[in-house]
């Protein structure tokens, strides 16, 4: 149980339990959003509003490819830090100044609310050095 929590050869130095949960992330958005967003791809009838359209298709690759990360996780974080980075600037841009003047409880932009917040759960556990060094730094370990 201790060699979850002790850096791994196997994964560059990162522990197992932070690949198992981003594994566990990635897994989850390939099965739900990735189906949420294929079937509205391939059932949608009439023509496509092109913002509606691009946003569909957008979530349709990166769910898609979050499959990749299931395999090849630390190769595939760029996808996580996608998620952290539009989910978070959307908690920052709508929902902060709808819950700070108490108009966010009840709306549909409170029920986004909840579903975005889960990113706090794989952020807590994203091997930030090795993001670091890796896609920032451009080191390879």
């Amino acid at each position: 149980m201790t060699s979850l929590f002790q850096p791994a050869a196997k994964y560059k130095g990162v522990w197992p339990i932070q690949v198992y949960v981003l594994k566990l992330f990635f897994f989850l958005m390939f099965v739900f959003a990735a189906k949420d967003s294929w079937t509205e791809i391939l059932t949608h009838e009439g023509s496509w509003d092109p913002e509606i359209a691009i946003a569909w298709c957008a979530l349709a690759a990166y769910t898609t490819l979050s499959g990749l990360g299931v395999f090849h996780t630390l190769r595939m974080l760029p996808i996580m830090l996608f998620m952290y980075f539009y989910k978070g600037l959307w908690l920052c841009i709508v929902a902060y100044p709808l819950w700070r003047t108490d108009q966010l409880s009840g709306t549909e932009a409170g029920e986004w609310t909840q579903i975005f917040i889960i990113v706090l759960l794989p952020m807590i556990f994203t091997p930030w050095k090795y993001v670091f060094e890796t896609f920032v730094l451009g080191r390879e370990r």
